[in-house]
C-alpha cells in the first residue's frame, strides 16, 4: 500500500441528494484511514465527453498511488463493463464508456482488469442502478489499501476499452481545424487544439462566423474590445492553464453568447 493512501472522486450526482455521502461511507466502512478528495460532482448528467477532459487533465496533479474514481454511468445495470485500470502513477476505477480514454490517449495503461470478483464488492448483489455505491466504491477502497489490481478480477487488453468518438485536430497548410472538447462553469469553450501548437507565433480562431485574435491572458484586451472582425459578442482565444486552446469573452460566458456547442468546429490560423 502507498503510504499515503488517497481516492479522488469524480460524478454527475451534484450535491443534492445523498450518492456521494452514501459512496464515502462505504469507502469508510472499508478503510476509515483514506483521504478522499472530490473533484468534482458537477459534471452535467450522463456526459461522459466531460468527465473524460476532467480526468484527462487532474491526473497529474496527484500523488503516486493515487485511485481515481469516476462514476458518470449512463449505462448502469446494462453490459457495459466495470472495470479498473493501472497507469504508472496511480489507478482509475468507474464504467468502461469511454469516461478514461483521454487519459488513456496520453499514458498507457500498465493492466486493465474487468471487476468480477465479487468479493470486494460491497454485496455480490448489487444495486442494478447504483454501482458507484456497491462495486466501484468498495473497490477503489481495496485497491487503495493495498488489494493487488489482479486480485479484482479478470485481466482484459487496454485496446478493448471504448472510445469516445472526439475527433483529434488536424493540422492544415494554414493551421489547425479542431473541436470544442469541453465548456466549463464559466463558459469557456476549451479546444482540443494543444497550446503548444501556437507558441510563439501569432494566431486567431475562426468559429461560429467570428474571428478571434490569440491572446496571453483575459486582461490582454479590454471588455468589449477583443474581436479582430464583428459586431457580434466581443470574445478571445488563448492557452488556458490546463494546456489547450480556449474560446473566451472577457467578463463574460462565450458558450452562451456566442452559442458554439460541444463538438463545433474550430479553425486555427497563424498569421504570415
Amino acid at each position: 500500500m502507498h503510504p499515503n493512501p488517497m481516492i479522488t472522486m469524480l460524478s454527475d450526482f451534484g450535491d443534492r441528494d445523498i450518492y456521494v455521502g452514501v459512496m464515502k461511507g462505504v469507502i469508510s466502512q472499508i478503510n476509515p484511514e483514506l483521504r478522499v478528495i472530490d473533484l468534482t460532482h458537477q459534471i452535467p448528467p450522463q456526459n461522459i465527453a466531460a468527465a473524460r477532459f476532467c480526468l484527462m487533465n487532474v491526473y497529474p496533479y496527484f500523488p503516486d498511488g493515487t485511485v481515481h474514481l469516476a462514476v458518470v454511468d449512463p449505462g448502469v445495470g446494462g453490459k457495459r463493463r466495470a472495470i479498473a485500470v493501472e497507469f504508472a502513477n496511480g489507478f482509475v476505477v468507474g464504467p468502461d464508456n469511454g469516461i478514461f480514454s483521454g487519459l488513456l490517449s496520453q499514458s498507457p495503461a500498465i493492466a486493465v482488469v474487468e471487476l468480477t470478483n465479487s468479493d470486494y464488492w460491497r454485496t455480490p448483489q448489487p444495486s442494478r442502478t447504483f454501482h458507484g455505491r456497491d462495486i466501484f466504491a468498495p473497490v477503489a477502497a481495496h485497491l487503495a489499501s493495498g488489494v493487488a489490481l489482479t486480485e479484482l478480477g479478470n485481466p482484459i487488453h487496454s485496446e478493448a476499452l471504448v472510445q469516445l468518438d472526439i475527433s483529434a485536430c488536424l493540422l492544415t497548410e494554414t493551421g489547425i481545424v479542431g473541436s470544442i472538447q469541453y465548456i466549463d462553469h464559466f463558459g469557456n469553450l476549451v479546444t482540443n487544439i494543444p497550446g503548444n501548437y501556437v507558441q510563439g507565433k501569432t494566431w486567431y480562431i475562426k468559429a461560429a462566423g467570428l474571428t478571434m485574435i490569440g491572446c496571453e491572458t483575459y486582461s490582454d484586451v479590454s471588455v468589449g474590445d477583443a474581436m479582430v472582425q464583428s459586431t457580434r459578442p466581443r470574445a478571445i482565444a488563448l492557452v488556458e492553464s490546463h494546456g489547450w486552446v480556449e474560446i473566451a469573452i472577457t467578463s463574460g460566458n462565450a458558450q452562451s453568447q456566442l452559442q458554439i456547442q460541444l463538438g463545433d468546429m474550430v479553425e486555427l490560423a497563424f498569421e504570415s
